[in-house]
């Protein structure tokens, strides 16, 4: 690992790790703590309106407050009783959650975070609900720590684009899925190079934006880890006046680069399947 990937891996801890103690302490009242990380609450554009209020019934709401994704997997994922399931990035563990209600008593859903503080909250929350067929692993998305061949479904809401090295991310997805297995995602994409100056910054690379792969490159990616029927379907476009809040957090001149990125970048759903 590169001295910028460990950079960048501290840099996401440390701000999501924030999140979550603040969630935990019944401190903040919104999914994140200010413009400049994924997520913002029911004003943010990103991750406003997720979640129905069906879906959130019966999860606690410590799990609906650290969510920071930017889509919902677990809706558009197609789950089926007795599946694996394996939530890259799980946060506070509200998609493992809802997954593992998917699948039922003879499925499993695991979620996969860095961070020690999100991990601890969604142990917390499961096991407010009872939740018995979940499993909360500490490691990185670019190393997954299960066996190849383990998993029928990967999930993943909003993280791979704040991972340094995607193409690990990628390669490893590929490994621990089972012939047939399927890549089910969300995620912030890009239709084109942003400016360098959105490109460079840390501060909108962990607001979800910097670090965001362009489209036909995630495809082309995903084909070359041996993905086969790999497809993204957009779900939200982000405007100008939704980029000036992340550009002004991140203190760019939003003036000038917000016209440069309106409609560059957008929330979509990734598919992909290995094959079987």
């Amino acid at each position: 690992m590169t001295t910028n990937h460990i950079e960048l891996h501290d840099l996401v801890r440390a701000r999501y790790g924030a999140i979550a103690t603040d969630v935990a302490a019944g401190t903040t009242t919104s999914g994140c703590c200010d413009s400049s990380c994924c997520g913002g609450g029911d004003t943010d554009p990103i991750t406003r309106g997720l979640y129905s209020a069906a879906e959130t019934q019966g999860i606690p709401a410590a799990a609906v407050l650290a969510s920071l994704g930017c889509g919902n997997p677990t809706a558009l994922a197609e789950l089926a009783p007795g599946e694996v399931v394996l939530d890259l990035g799980s946060g506070g563990g509200i998609d493992v959650l809802l997954s593992a209600q998917r699948v039922g008593p003879t499925g499993k859903a695991f979620g996969l975070d860095m961070t020690d503080e999100m991990l601890a909250l969604a142990r917390t929350n499961a096991a407010a609900v009872g939740a018995t067929n979940v499993e909360f692993l500490r490691g990185h998305i670019e190393a997954i720590p299960l066996p190849d061949a383990s998993v029928d479904v990967i999930i993943s809401n909003c993280v791979v684009n704040l991972a340094a090295d995607k193409h690990a991310v990628v390669r490893e997805a590929f490994r621990v899925l089972k012939p047939g297995g399927r890549l089910a995602i969300s995620d912030v994409l890009t239709r084109n190079d942003p400016p360098a100056a959105v490109r460079q910054s840390m501060e909108l690379w962990v607001g979800c934006i910097a670090g965001a792969l362009e489209e036909r490159a995630l495809l082309q990616l995903l084909r070359d880890a041996g993905f086969i029927d790999a497809s993204i379907d957009p779900t939200r476009e982000y405007r100008a006046d939704d980029a000036r809040t992340f550009l002004e957090g991140a203190g760019l001149d939003a003036s000038a680069l917000a016209p440069e990125i309106d409609g560059a970048f957008f929330s979509g759903f990734i598919r992909a399947t290995k094959p079987a």
